[in-house]
């Protein structure tokens, strides 16, 4: 039997959403109706697809698991400051993924060595996210190739001259004295503190 044809982005897309609407994977059945195919084996053949390309998982059992970054529950907002008698409630699912990420095609994440951006709260160990493609404006922290080398640092232009300037007093402001490459444009830093 001839296998169906697999648009891998729609097929992500039409799942993740399942789960945001149910709260719950879909079983082979739903994935089944899911795509309108006509036997649960074209739906094993699509989740195994998506299970190679590290989309999905399934459990010791056979069972379709959540996918990585299909949500978390969000529950409300945190004061910072003064403490308040607010009490925790389900107010939605944020998926981390769409929530960070705009343009999968080109976005990647770097892990962060050193410590010349300390002071804007990046430090090592922690992991970027930058995406490609977006013209940075004064200020924007981004990823760089300097005169051969790769770095991470505030982007500022005045006329014509570009600067890239550190978040920690120890080091000096980088001039390119060649060329200079912008490789993307940060759009969040990632901590896991445990």
């Amino acid at each position: 039997m001839p296998k169906p044809p697999i648009d891998i982005a729609r097929a992500v897309q039409k799942i993740r959403e399942f789960f945001v609407s149910h709260h719950r994977p879909p079983t082979f059945e739903e994935v089944r109706a899911l795509f309108d195919y006509r036997s649960k084996a074209s739906a094993h053949f699509l989740v195994n697809q998506l299970i190679e390309k590290n989309f999905l998982q399934k459990d010791f059992k056979g069972r379709i698991l959540w996918d990585k970054l299909a949500g978390v529950k969000l529950l409300g907002a945190i004061q910072a400051g003064v403490p308040t008698a607010e009490e925790e409630t389900h107010t939605d699912t944020l998926n981390l993924d769409e929530f960070l990420v705009r343009d999968h095609e080109h976005t990647f994440l770097l892990k962060v060595s050193g410590d010349s951006m300390i002071d804007a709260g990046i430090h090592e160990g922690d992991f970027v996210l930058i995406e490609r493609g977006k013209e940075p404006r004064n200020l924007d922290i981004i990823v760089a190739e300097v005169d051969g080398e790769w770095t991470l640092k505030y982007y500022e232009k005045e006329g014509s001259r570009v600067r890239l300037l550190p978040a920690n007093k120890k080091y000096s402001p980088i001039i390119p004295q060649t060329e200079l490459k912008t490789g993307g444009v940060l759009v969040a830093v990632i901590r896991k503190y445990k």
